[in-house]
C-alpha cells in the first residue's frame, strides 16, 4: 500500500500491475501479516500475464486466505454492450512506491465472503491473520491507507460502522 508521497519517476522506474481485495465478513475486513514486509495487509499479489485484473483479485484471496469471495461493485454502467465484455470496476488505483525506481499500479476490490469457511493461512506468505472492525483498523500498526480503504470496504459491503 502507500509508503511514501509519489512523486515524478525517474525514466528507469519500473510498475507493475497488482491487485488487492479487502474481504469482508460480520462487519470486520481480513488483514495478514506479511512475512516479506513485516506489516498487516489485505490480501493481494502481481497481477499474471494474460489475468483479469478481477481474477487476480479473486486468485490472491483464495491462495493467501483459502477464502472464497464475491467481488462487491460499486459500477454504475451496466447493460448489454454487443461483443465487449464489462469488468468488475476496482474501487480505486493506488500508485505506490515499493523500493527507489519500482512502482506497483495497484488495483483496489471490496469482497464478501460467500460461506462460512474459516481462513486457512499460505504460511509461505502470511504468518498470521485478523479480522478488523471500523473501530479496531485505528490501531497503530495499521497503515493509513489500509484504515481508510479498509474502513470504506466495512461501510460499502456491510453497511455498518463500529462506532
Amino acid at each position: 500500500m502507500i509508503w511514501r508521497t509519489v512523486s515524478h519517476p525517474p525514466p528507469t522506474t519500473t510498475r507493475d500491475f497488482t491487485a488487492t481485495t479487502f474481504v469482508v465478513r460480520d462487519k470486520s475486513t481480513l488483514l495478514l501479516w506479511h512475512n516479506k514486509i513485516g506489516a498487516w495487509f489485505p490480501p493481494g499479489g502481481h497481477i499474471d500475464p494474460n489475468e483479469l485484473p478481477e481474477e487476480a483479485a479473486l486468485r490472491e484471496v483464495a491462495e493467501e486466505s483459502g477464502l472464497k469471495v464475491e467481488l462487491v461493485t460499486t459500477d454504475t454502467v451496466a447493460g448489454t454492450m454487443g461483443h465487449v465484455r464489462l469488468l468488475h470496476s476496482p474501487v480505486c488505483i493506488l500508485l505506490e512506491d515499493i523500493e527507489p525506481g519500482h512502482q506497483h499500479i495497484d488495483l483496489i476490490y471490496f469482497a464478501r465472503t460467500i460461506d462460512d469457511r474459516a481462513p486457512s493461512l499460505n504460511l509461505r506468505e502470511a504468518a498470521r491473520l485478523r479480522w478488523c472492525t471500523w473501530e479496531e483498523l485505528g490501531a497503530d500498526d495499521i497503515a493509513q491507507d489500509i484504515r481508510v480503504l479498509g474502513r470504506q470496504a466495512i461501510e460499502i459491503v456491510s453497511g455498518a460502522r463500529d462506532t
